[in-house]
């Protein structure tokens, strides 16, 4: 396929992390030029003299923007000051400066967080603005949904043209494993792991069990972003998922069976369960992008397991 990419000189801002590598990868085989990485270390992008010198350069043809301050349920209790400013700030700063420098294309990503606590599922695009978000990360991902309305002015006002995808919760190698920032999945890999290797009799899990969620595979979430960035010119939003629910409860009896972890599991349900329900509508996509996941779930938890016990003794997943 001759991709619209080919030639192009791309920023990826979050490019060095779980789902960057991935789309970064996807970018050089559909030939882009030059893809570029930010790092925080050179630019942060929460400040506007930043993103000035980041364009000035590295000089885009098309962003896309992947850098987010985020966490689980617990870093979002912990932390929605800071992840309200941080990504309403990057967004701002971005979209508005590929405005002054005529940029062809912005890619932003949002959030499943951004859809409203009672959402009925399958969860639709058209839904989005059809109530408040739950409330434990209700600041990051109403952040996420104000640079799709920012998308949304800049292009009706200037001709900016963009991008908006939703992708699920996503999973896979390379994941965050950190327990105090983690989501889900790769915290429950963690603790059966380690709870194994500890010959522990429990593990401790958040919550009741009883709320439902579903996983996008890291890849499959790579593929379905970078047929957006070649089809789409407008943030007309398009959930990226498999439209398969799972609650909590049946995913660490799955997870801790594929881990090899035989003990107890144990819920503390003075923790949150956060948002009841997550299963997403993606028609949109398949009719839109012509994309659907490919990754069956139990493979791809097999393919994160895997990845995690040839790496867990790194620094990088101890932090």
């Amino acid at each position: 396929m001759n991709s619209p990419l080919k030639g192009k000189r791309i920023v990826v801002t979050g490019g060095a992390g779980f789902l960057g590598r991935v789309v970064c990868k996807l970018l050089q085989d559909r030939g882009a030029a030059e893809v570029i990485v930010p790092r925080r270390s050179q630019f942060d992008l929460t400040k506007e003299d930043h993103v000035e010198r980041l364009f000035d350069e590295t000089k885009p043809q098309v962003i896309v923007h992947l850098a987010a301050e985020v966490g689980g349920i617990g870093a979002n209790m912990a932390n929605p000051g800071r992840y309200f400013y941080a990504n309403m700030a990057m967004a701002m700063h971005l979209i508005e400066h590929s405005r002054r420098r005529g940029l062809e294309k912005f890619v932003q990503t949002g959030t499943i967080c951004a859809y409203p606590n009672l959402t009925p599922v399958p969860f639709k695009e058209e839904n989005l603005w059809n109530g408040y978000p739950e409330v434990t990360n209700a600041p990051y991902g109403i952040a996420k949904k104000a640079a799709m309305v920012m998308l949304d002015a800049y292009q009706r006002q200037y001709g900016l043209k963009s991008v908006y995808v939703l992708p699920v919760n996503l999973y896979g190698p390379w994941d965050n494993f950190n327990l105090d920032t983690s989501h889900v999945i790769p915290a429950l890999i963690r603790k059966c792991i380690e709870a194994k290797d500890q010959r522990a009799d429990h593990i401790v899990c958040w919550g009741t069990g009883s709320a439902s969620r579903e996983f996008l595979y890291v890849d499959d979430a790579a593929e379905g972003l970078i047929r957006a960035t070649e089809v789409m010119d407008t943030p007309e939003p398009i959930n990226l998922g498999t439209g398969m629910e799972i609650s909590i409860r049946e995913l660490v009896i799955l997870i801790a069976r594929l881990c090899g972890f035989n003990g107890e599991v144990r819920w503390d349900s003075t923790k949150p369960d956060g948002q009841p329900r997550r299963c997403l509508d993606v028609q949109r996509a398949a009719d839109r992008l012509g994309w659907r996941a490919k990754v069956g779930f139990e493979d791809g938890l097999r393919r994160t397991i895997s990845w995690f016990e040839s790496h867990q003794s790194s620094d990088r997943l101890r932090r």
